[in-house]
């Protein structure tokens, strides 16, 4: 069957001979294959993975459609080093199928490390790796060599590392007990794979430049490695029709609200540092802007034993505060501060340094009294002048004037930082909202002292 446009015939063929779990699947599919024509204009493609959890379950078959029907595949069903994959890619953007991932990619593999790393990198334009090609005197030398292409994998589950996960959009197969598509029959097939796919290709030179230019709006909450995966498809939609961009935008969701579920139902942990952090959000001492380590290390104990409490048994030690001290500095850049009042000279943490991490992580909301307290103010106080301290965080302008504290640019639910009056230290503006002043709860102490 043949219609006016290749994401449909497209999609019609792979429905003939291809059986998902859920047939909204077979839209990723076909959108995936015809991104994989426009890998020129595009900054990220989202690694493909054919899951399955029992053997054929048409896996390979899927493979063997891609091989006839995307860019220049490049079929890959064993991987004996990592260089291989940049040694393809090096003088173009490639496909790369990736049969039996489950091999490929496991820990008891000796080359998996460097696959996945290569994979990994090779998610988004400009990714690179440092191959040793072989020079005229007999010698070696190290050439960088582009590891950016399109990469689908399949394999019956795969135990893949959270940062290549992220990176994946998953396709579940099944075993086609009822029979109800066909057989690839490659024989009669092929001739017929050809035209489709010189369609696919004239079809793309020709909106090569028009994909370009595309810039469809995210679903919301689609964003982060999420939109680098789907925003290709999404394009791509938007390419093929108002009917496939809202197909694209709706896999999409469905993408975002699986990894809730899954992070809710503990099937996706956080890493250590994540839990740790979200530990002292849930449990800082109420009206404490300070708060020491010891107290810390007792708090994390109680929260999560059994990963930060004592375990002879497991040999595993009670947290220690240069463990806290790595994970806060190394991860998020927040360090204990010296106590400024004199009868408090120890260094701890202090929440306002806490406060705008807990938002950019996800972990706390934008305060409601900031976010209304800016909007008032950026409604009265539009245009001041004479300002002489500016603070920029994530686009918005907090501006300290001669008219107070105004706002020169839309308020996107941020956390705004002012200058404290005391220490010019950057100080959350929800404690403006709070209190009324400019001013660190521990500044604000030393300076009634």
């Amino acid at each position: 069957m043949t219609t006016d446009h290749p994401a449909d015939d497209l999609r019609s063929w792979l429905a003939t001979y291809v059986s998902t779990m859920h047939e909204e699947d077979l839209d990723i599919l076909t959108l995936w294959i015809l991104h994989t024509h426009f890998i020129g204009e595009l900054f990220t493609t989202g690694r493909l993975l054919l899951d399955s959890p029992v053997p054929e379950s048409g896996k390979t078959t899927v493979l063997e459609h891609m091989s006839y029907l995307a860019l220049d595949p490049v079929q890959a069903s064993s991987i004996s080093s990592g260089s291989l994959i940049p040694r393809l890619l090096d003088s173009r953007p490639r496909t790369i199928l990736i049969d039996e991932a489950d091999r490929a990619l496991s820990p008891d593999n000796p080359n998996s490390k460097e696959i996945i790393a290569t994979v990994n990198t090779g998610y988004k334009r400009g990714g690179s790796r440092p191959v040793l090609i072989p020079t005229e005197g007999g010698g070696w030398e190290a050439k960088e060599m582009s590891t950016f292409g399109a990469v689908a994998m399949a394999g019956n589950n795969p135990e893949l590392a959270a940062d290549t996960r992220s990176r994946t959009i998953r396709v579940l197969l099944m075993p086609d007990t009822l029979g109800t598509v066909e057989e690839s029959d490659w024989e009669f097939l092929e001739p017929h794979a050809h035209d489709l796919k010189e369609k696919i290709a004239s079809w793309a030179a020709d909106n090569a430049e028009t994909l370009r230019t595309l810039r469809p709006e995210m679903p919301e909450g689609v964003k982060g490695r999420l939109r680098e995966c789907w925003s290709p498809l999404i394009r791509v939609g938007a390419l093929c029709g108002d009917g496939w961009q809202r197909r694209a935008e709706h896999l999409a969701v469905r993408a975002l609200e699986f990894r809730r579920a899954e992070v809710e139902s503990g099937l996706r942990a956080d890493p250590p540092k994540i839990l740790m952090l979200r530990a002292m959000y849930d449990n800082w001492p109420e009206g404490e802007e300070r708060w020491q380590t010891e107290d810390i290390i007792a708090m994390l104990a109680a929260e999560n034993p059994s990963l930060w409490e004592e375990d002879l048994f497991k040999g595993r030690k009670r947290v220690t505060a240069q463990a806290i001290a790595k994970t806060l500095s190394g991860s998020f850049g927040l360090r204990t501060r010296q106590g400024t009042t004199r009868a408090d000279r120890s260094r701890a943490y202090h929440r306002s340094d806490f406060d705008p991490v807990f938002v950019s992580m996800g972990i706390a909301p934008p305060p409601i009294d900031t976010v209304n307290t800016v909007r008032n103010v950026h409604s009265v106080h539009q245009g001041a002048g004479n300002a002489h301290g500016v603070n920029e965080v994530n686009g918005v302008h907090a501006v300290e004037g001669e008219g107070g504290l105004s706002v020169h640019t839309p308020v996107q639910q941020e956390l705004i930082e002012v200058s404290c009056e005391v220490c010019g230290g950057s100080i959350p503006s929800r404690h403006v909202a709070a209190h009324g002043e400019r001013v660190h709860p521990s500044c604000r102490e030393r300076r009634t002292a």
